[in-house]
């Protein structure tokens, strides 16, 4: 198979120089390797030869067996179209060809047997079919059973190129190559009962039954995330064996003073767990490259804060970088809260730091006299140089490009260690491919003192009784969210708009002041209106889902979301995760139509019964597939996967991560004469990124 990879496209019958351009560049294929991995996004059935008489409504597809009895042509010029006759002797339907029609008519005749197979029409009551495939009956045999629907673009049609032609080169390459090697090892092939990759590589193309069908499939499934797994073990033992990292041996005054006199409340054995591990792999010399995964709320900018102390109690700096400035901004005045005190230096770096304090950070940076630096992307600008960065620190570190990541890390001319955070609660099974190479903590604990936010969903005409709850809620002093999908009304979107919305509730609590806040505000503004709620200034903020993240209100009590079925569970419990962050009972109130699908009533409902991020992402992957979560850190992915779903291939995913780690604690290098086949595929496989995997 590894031999594929090394065959141009071109030299398939039928393809050639021209149409192996167009392959490459709409669909990427390059190689015959590509071409047949290229695989269907579904299939037809084409096992059973229908009676015309017996279709008698539109349906999808359909395989009948018979005669033209006759054709003729219409219309001059390029209008001209070609229709037949064509009948199985208990029916008949008009067939129409208006592309290509002479080369058409000079193929077929009448009185000859072909089999059709094309997407039946009626009009006039009576069946029609346009550009049906024809078939001899002995081509029509070697093509039964389930046909492959090739992805393909609008270009490649327009090109005369159609899933059929896809169907025909893949044809055509197998038969070139009679057996393709196995990249896997016979062993584990065998001991796992998988489908041997030149019998599942003519399946998946052709498949014979829908069983069949299912064993290639999991086998190439298989294939793709083991090479994901191989390769992530194989980086992480070898990072973890020979990449050196500063050794932080002792914790001194800086995290002592702080635990001792700083400390707002105590911390929770989750919080205590993960500080645990993070000193045992900073201790040890070489590079930490850990996530933590904490729900909204749990705790995790704290134990970021004293890991960081750790780093500077041995002299070194540390760096924290946010993806908004609002997010950075929050860490930055929670930080400087915490450890004014004790006398820390903590600076802010983003897009809007004036020159003058530019100037200060860069100064303190190059002496050593910045502990902490907290920023977005500002720093990782070439000019921000540290003396001695030893301790990074990534927050929802998906939302920050490999390049970008990269660059942080080149700042040390040692490994800095890397703490990632995420309260983006993501399935077991996707984490364990998508950050498959870093060691995983989990804050599965909420500081005392925390209660679960009560969610509800109501509909519109409920809002009434709605507005009396929050009158009660202000009167007792509390804060409320009221969060809305668009900012401004869209004719084509029945939504209630921002602005809508925040006239109704000026008009609704007269006596009450409200902020609002969107993405298109200028940062002078939307920071006036968002401190104006901080500072309790303003009793309600209507908002977009610009506070999604960033914003800390503890005595705010009360989120109302608006159109909530147009959210995704992830985001709304992103959105929930801003109230209930003080000790008072809080509410999370989903606003809907009440004649929603059935899909989105499931979805609200699996937000009523949980607060647990974990379970809300599994059900949201179940649901409606990995989402965003997949697209926004597939990119970081090692390889493409063409096949496999990290949705709904967990199972697999964990196989594959078993069998990897099996293979590498008997052979860790994938010397052995059996594993050089595999380890040439994933060498191969693996894409030409920037290593990814030393910061993600």
């Amino acid at each position: 198979m590894l031999s594929l990879r090394g065959l141009d496209i071109m030299y398939v019958k039928g393809i050639g120089p021209q149409r192996a351009k167009l392959l490459e560049k709409e669909l990427g294929l390059r190689s015959v390797y590509d071409l047949l991995h290229h695989f269907p996004s579904s299939y037809l059935d084409r096992s059973k030869i229908q009676r015309i008489c017996d279709v008698r409504s539109e349906v999808a597809w359909v395989l009948f067996k018979g005669r033209f009895v006759s054709f003729a042509m219409q219309g001059e010029g390029a209008k001209s179209r070609l229709t037949a006759l064509f009948t199985d002797g208990t029916a008949s339907l008009e067939v129409t060809w208006f592309r290509k029609v002479q080369q058409i008519k000079s193929l077929y005749r009448p009185g000859v047997d072909y089999v059709l197979f094309g997407k039946p029409g009626f009009y006039n009551g009576r069946m029609q079919m346009v550009h049906p495939e024809v078939d001899t009956e002995s081509n029509a045999s070697a093509m039964s059973g389930f046909r492959g629907v090739y992805p393909l673009t609008e270009r490649l049609r327009n090109a005369g190129i159609s899933s059929r032609t896809i169907y025909m080169w893949a044809q055509a390459a197998l038969s070139a190559h009679q057996r393709i090697a196995d990249p896997l090892p016979e062993g584990l092939v065998r001991g796992l009962g998988l489908m041997p990759a030149d019998e599942a590589l003519r399946v998946i193309h052709h498949p014979a039954s829908g069983e069949a069908l299912e064993r290639a499939r999991y086998r190439l499934k298989f294939e793709e995330l083991f090479y994901i797994q191989v390769d992530m073990l194989m980086r992480s033992r070898v990072r973890k064996g020979a990449l050196l990292g500063m050794r932080f041996a002792k914790v001194g005054h800086w995290f002592n003073t702080f635990y001792s006199e700083c400390l707002p409340f105590s911390l929770t054995n989750a919080q205590k767990r993960v500080i645990k591990e993070v000193r045992a792999d900073v201790n040890t010399g070489r590079q930490m490259n850990r996530l933590v995964q904490g729900d909204v709320g749990s705790g995790k900018t704290m134990v970021a804060l004293l890991c960081m102390l750790i780093a500077i109690d041995n002299g070194a700096q540390a760096c924290l970088m946010a993806p908004t400035e609002i997010l950075a901004t929050q860490h930055y005045e929670t930080i400087r809260g915490l450890t004014a005190k004790i006398g820390l230096n903590v600076k802010l770096l983003t897009g809007s730091t004036r020159k003058a304090e530019r100037d200060v950070i860069a100064e303190q940076l190059a002496e050593g006299s910045l502990h902490i630096l907290i920023g977005t992307h500002a720093v990782i600008e070439d000019k921000v140089r540290f003396r001695n960065l030893g301790f990074v620190v990534i927050d929802e570190q998906h939302r920050f490009g490999v390049a970008q990541r990269a660059k942080l890390w080149s700042k040390s001319a040692i490994a800095p260690h890397v703490l990632v955070m995420t309260a983006t609660p993501i399935p077991r099974t996707l984490a364990m491919t998508v950050y498959g190479d870093l060691d995983v903590s989990v804050i599965d604990e909420l500081p005392p003192g925390r209660k679960p936010v009560t969610t509800v969903m109501r509909y519109d005409e409920q809002r009434e009784m709605i507005y009396r709850f929050l009158y009660q809620q202000m009167q007792m002093g509390r804060q409320i969210y009221i969060v809305h999908p668009l900012i401004e009304e869209n004719d084509k979107v029945a939504l209630r708009s921002l602005e809508e919305g925040y006239e109704a509730i000026c008009e609704a609590f007269p006596q009450k002041k409200v902020a609002f806040v969107h993405g298109r505000m200028k940062p002078k503004e939307k920071d006036y209106q968002m401190g104006l709620f901080v500072n309790h200034e303003a009793d309600i903020l209507v908002a977009t889902t610009v506070i999604e993240v960033g914003v800390n209100v503890p005595n705010a009590s009360v989120m109302i979301i608006e159109n909530a079925e147009r959210f995704g569970l992830s985001q709304l419990h992103q959105l929930r995760g801003r109230v209930g962050r003080g000790a008072d009972q809080s509410y999370c109130v989903l606003m809907t139509k009440r004649q929603i699908a059935k899909e989105t009533r499931q979805r609200l409902e699996i937000m009523t019964s949980t607060n647990d991020g974990f379970v809300i992402a599994e059900a949201d992957m179940k649901m409606r597939g990995p989402g965003e979560i997949e697209g926004t850190m597939q990119s970081g992915l090692p390889f493409d996967l063409r096949i496999a779903n990290l949705a709904s291939d967990g199972a697999i995913i964990q196989a594959a991560r078993t069998a990897a780690e099996a293979i590498l604690d008997a052979d860790p290098a994938l010397q052995a004469p059996a594993n050089r086949p595999l380890l040439r595929a994933v060498e191969q496989a693996r894409s030409a990124q920037a290593d990814w995997s030393r910061i993600s």
